[in-house]
């Protein structure tokens, strides 16, 4: 049986120990390679010191420039059964072009998290304002990425509060969305077991990318909002701060008098998460699912973090912690968890509960690859219906490709 290719464009290339995208793209590829797909990887970005060997797991990394008909001929000769844009810039790059070259793939956009919901978010807190869905529907990132997810067959939503959103605010067809998180192996008793216990722990951790916005500001927060008041009634504590892409700023912040240290990149995080006795996310924007807080339940390490921190997470299940937006009353949740044995365990139950019931692969990735297939199978059905799709593939409202055209005949 000849094998289906699949072929992903990623707007970077593959980096699980860098960010929660990059172990979320790893996921991806995991499971395709799992239901005997070929699988191949383009990027025009490149290449640096942080990123995987793809072909070491027998998939084939091609480099594609932008603005270069060297890409139609390309994937017409790949001829792949399915495309999948990681985010949604590449689909408005590339997006059109295998539209135009393979009619017949099954396109996927797999979000990683709505762009457009952080970014405004963002531009809220500077403007000092508070978060409304007027401000989401006012943006021009909400209408592209919105546009790339009307154009392709099917987008990945990683997040129960963003599939609502998308839902209720924007009025997108559920047929075009499908909700699947994180993809982890279940926490049996065995692997708990073999977890470091609370006495064998110490101090507070945090992890995340510092190319990422919402991750520099949490940073700053914990140093000037909350680190002063653990710090006084656990004289003895630090916080790490690991992460990919320590920038001055946050290097500047490194204070080992204070017991604020600025660790940077971690070979392994799954090693300093475990060693931590807390991991603290005080993020005050931010879109899709936190892999520093998933990623704290599968180490056992209870973890306070906001509202936005813990966001379409864990549905109506007890958080392995504490939620608080109060800076004040989060610097307390933070000292009784780091000092309370029994609270400290029973946050730790409650970590398991969600990654279990929530996150377990085998019930979430059966279901996908159904769902593919099945759209797969009845594709021109499926985009007659999506009218709204169909509209903006249409030539006339495709500035984007004809930019592309333009800058690739000003190129020559």
């Amino acid at each position: 049986m000849v094998k289906k290719t699949i072929l992903i464009i990623g707007a970077v290339w593959v980096e699980p120990n860098s960010s929660a995208a990059g172990s979320r793209m790893m996921q991806l590829i995991e499971l395709f390679l799992k239901k005997n797909y070929n699988v191949v990887f383009a990027s025009a970005s490149q290449k640096n010191e942080n990123a995987l060997n793809l072909s070491t797991l027998q998939i084939e990394e091609v480099l594609i420039e932008l603005n270069n008909t060297s890409f139609d001929l390309f994937v017409k000769d790949l001829l792949p059964s399915i495309v999948m844009f990681d985010r949604f810039m590449t689909e408005e790059q590339f997006g059109w072009r295998v539209a135009e070259n393979c009619p017949n793939a099954l396109r996927i956009l797999d979000t990683e998290d709505l762009h457009f919901l952080r970014k405004v978010r963002y531009q809220q807190i500077k403007k000092g304002e508070g978060f409304t869905n007027e401000a989401l529907l006012k943006s021009d990132d909400t209408k592209r990425e919105i546009a790339s997810i009307l154009r392709c067959d099917l987008s990945l939503i990683i997040s129960i509060y963003e599939m609502n959103l998308l839902k209720s605010v924007f009025k997108v067809d559920e047929k075009l969305l499908y909700y699947l998180p994180f993809l982890f192996d279940k926490i049996d008793e065995g692997q708990s077991k073999k977890w470091k216990t609370f006495e064998e722990r110490k101090h507070f951790v945090f992890i995340g990318n510092f190319f990422h916005k919402p991750n520099v500001d949490a940073v700053v927060t914990l140093k000037k909002e909350i680190w002063p008041t653990i710090r006084k009634a656990i004289p003895e504590a630090e916080i790490h701060i690991y992460g990919a892409y320590v920038n001055q700023q946050i290097q500047q912040l490194h204070n080992k008098k204070e017991g604020f240290i600025i660790k940077g990149f971690a070979e392994n995080s799954k090693e300093v998460v475990e060693s931590g006795k807390v991991v603290l996310a005080p993020l005050r924007f931010g879109a899709g699912i936190k892999g520093k807080l998933t990623e704290a339940m599968l180490c056992g390490t209870p973890s306070v973090t906001t509202a936005i921190g813990s966001e379409g997470m864990h549905k109506n299940l007890f958080w392995n912690g504490f939620i608080n937006d109060d800076f004040d009353q989060f610097s307390k949740a933070a000292i009784e968890l780091y000092s309370n044995k029994s609270l400290w365990i029973s946050s730790q139950r409650k970590g398991i509960t969600i990654i279990n019931q929530i996150y377990d692969k085998e019930k979430l990735e059966s279901p996908f690859i159904s769902k593919m297939k099945e759209i797969k199978q009845s594709l021109d059905e499926h985009r007659t219906q999506n009218f709204l799709g169909s509209l903006l593939q249409h030539q006339t409202l495709q500035a984007t490709k004809f930019m592309s055209k333009w800058i690739e005949a000003k190129n020559k």
